[in-house]
């Protein structure tokens, strides 16, 4: 098959990291994959690094003119990306080619209903990451199949960024605690430096550490930090390449999404063996099920903080946790078993034209 994957985000995220190991998956059984992205983008340039075929633009828009002009060349176009599908849906009478669509959000659609379902409706086939992601697909007749994301198996540290990082950002004789995720209303940092504020007053034996991309809160959440007093408990590390094989440094890792389509990081977490805290949004519930972490309502500082007290203080219960987390993820979120998912989806589709 030739394949094209479209993914137009200006940053890196989960759903960047997804693109990439479809397109390693597809390759390695011997389809034929490029990629449409953002120019000079982080997922651009690590798949020329990779010796993929990248088309690049310079704006969403731009996927119009490429679809309307090569889109004809593809057996299946897969768009990864809610903001590319609009110009991949309205293009498609020209380009006629199988369009694939992947939800990684649980975002709810409280604005246009009729035209977000119009363009889910356009594509041949939906695929959302989590029941939590089909939620709102279902609800607007639609019936996605669920391709859980995936992770890859826990990379060897190098012992030299370990030291490192650890002589910039972590104090001696504390307790390691961390996140991974960007400053947006959806991750809601706020609540997380509350719950960090009133963990503080309780104790002072732990670091926290905050690493992902900037964003739109990011000086409302450093002016937070100062005004609760967290200057030295509290450091936001920023974005941090292969940010998974950090994870040997952390004694507990948490979330504290408000809205979350499965939450990638987590699934690092539960392949390095780091015990998870996090709040039940979207797909965190499905993922922390059974047993394999704690879980706390959305939007609740002292809950947070009481877990994360537990976590810190019963060993035991994290051991358990954690090797739950380890034995589901391997055999729930392997990279290979993601890629097969998505090529019997993309089988299916071409015979059913035939």
């Amino acid at each position: 098959m030739r394949i094209l994957q479209i993914n137009t985000e200006k940053s890196w995220r989960g759903g960047e990291r997804q693109t990439l190991l479809s397109m390693r998956e597809f390759r390695r059984n011997g389809h034929q994959v490029e990629l449409l992205a953002r120019q000079s983008g982080p997922l651009s340039t690590q798949a020329q690094a990779e010796d993929f075929v990248c088309h690049e633009v310079s704006r969403t828009s731009s996927v119009a003119t490429f679809l309307a002009r090569q889109g004809y060349r593809y057996d299946i176009v897969h768009c990864q990306t809610a903001g590319a599908l609009t110009w991949a849906a309205l293009m498609k009478s020209l380009y006629r080619r199988p369009l694939v669509i992947t939800r990684r959000t649980d975002l709810p659609v409280r604005r246009r209903e009729a035209i977000t379902a119009f363009k889910w409706r356009c594509a041949d086939r939906m695929v959302a990451i989590s029941q939590a992601a089909a939620r709102e697909p279902l609800r607007l007749g639609l019936h996605p199949q669920i391709i859980p994301s995936a992770v890859e198996p826990a990379k060897s540290a190098d012992p030299v960024r370990l030291a490192q990082f650890r002589d910039q950002y972590l104090p001696a004789g504390r307790k390691v605690i961390a996140t991974a995720a960007s400053l947006t209303t959806e991750k809601d940092p706020e609540t997380l430096l509350r719950a960090i504020a009133i963990l503080h007053r309780q104790r002072q034996d732990f670091i926290f550490v905050h690493m992902g991309t900037s964003g739109p809160l990011a000086e409302r959440i450093l002016h937070l930090r100062d005004e609760l007093g967290l200057e030295t408990c509290y450091v936001h590390a920023g974005f941090q390449p292969e940010v998974d094989t950090l994870y040997p440094l952390f004694d507990l890792f948490v979330m504290s999404s408000r809205h979350e389509g499965l939450g990638s990081s987590v699934l690092d977490a539960f392949m390095q063996h780091v015990p998870v805290v996090s709040t039940d949004a979207g797909g965190l519930a499905e993922s922390l099920a059974d047993g394999r972490g704690l879980l706390c309502p959305v939007g609740s500082p002292e809950a947070l903080a009481q877990a994360m007290s537990q976590a810190l203080d019963q060993p035991d219960l994290c051991r358990n946790m954690a090797e739950r987390a380890y034995a589901y993820v391997n055999h729930v979120h392997g990279v290979a078993a993601m890629g097969q998912r998505y090529l019997a989806l993309y089988t299916d589709l071409l015979e059913s034209r035939t």
